[in-house]
């Protein structure tokens, strides 16, 4: 059983966790959907969670039974013009979006000279980082560009505790989708799930919002359920 004291790295997703970018990619996507003729609903928004860009597209036209409409070379372009899309949206991003808790959170583990990576889907991550004057506190950020698998295979943060030079085992991951709770579970992390817990039971530590997301918080809960 892995121990609070045993813990040497912090595996952080970004959307949903560390901001609100979220919201962002939600209004991108519901912009292509339109365009396809895809009817979006609150259901199809919360598939795309955690979930790489040419995943996300293909769960859209499943979505809307048009998985078979179009070839590989038009769906790339239609990737595309969603980034484009959520990159417009991101100019006004700043600290403001910093989910509750979260800044102090990120300070507190660099403070106690715990190692940091990002496990983001997103290949816009390191801007959006910048943009929220947060990137100095991650020692190593995943390129999603490549990996082969999206979550939920766990091979983001198998990935995001190599490049830290440390096993699963020694690292706690943070999510707010089920998807990416099922990768970490899956490369032997610690999973800390945040929003609700009924959609997140499989997470090993809950909490409903960020701004419950502590050091101390996150050692009560270990020594309680004695990992």
């Amino acid at each position: 059983m892995v121990k609070f004291a045993q813990v040497k790295g912090f595996l952080f997703d970004l959307d949903g966790v560390i901001a609100n970018t979220s919201v962002y990619h939600a209004k991108a996507w519901h912009q292509l959907a339109d365009e396809l003729g895809v009817t979006w609903t609150e259901d199809l928004g919360n598939q795309l969670k955690g979930v790489g860009r040419m995943d996300s597209l293909n769960l859209i036209l499943k979505y809307g039974g048009k998985e078979n409409d179009y070839t590989e070379d038009e769906k790339i372009k239609y990737a595309e013009e969603k980034n484009d899309n959520y990159l417009k949206l991101l100019d006004t991003l700043d600290k403001s979006e910093i989910l509750p808790g979260m800044e102090d959170f990120i300070k507190d583990l660099a403070a106690h000279h715990y190692l940091i990576s990002l496990a983001s889907s997103s290949k816009n991550s390191p801007l959006v980082l910048e943009k929220l004057g947060l990137a100095q506190y991650f020692d190593e950020k995943v390129d999603p560009a490549t990996l082969k698998h999206g979550k939920p295979d766990p091979e983001i943060y198998t990935r995001a505790a190599e490049v830290l030079n440390l096993k699963p085992e020694e690292c706690i991951g943070l999510e707010d989708a089920s998807a990416g709770v099922t990768s970490i579970n899956g490369s032997g992390a610690i999973s800390v799930g945040i929003g609700d817990p009924k959609v997140l039971h499989e997470a090993d530590i809950n909490f409903n919002d960020t701004s419950e997301v502590t050091l101390d918080n996150i050692k009560k809960e270990m020594d309680k359920k004695k990992f």
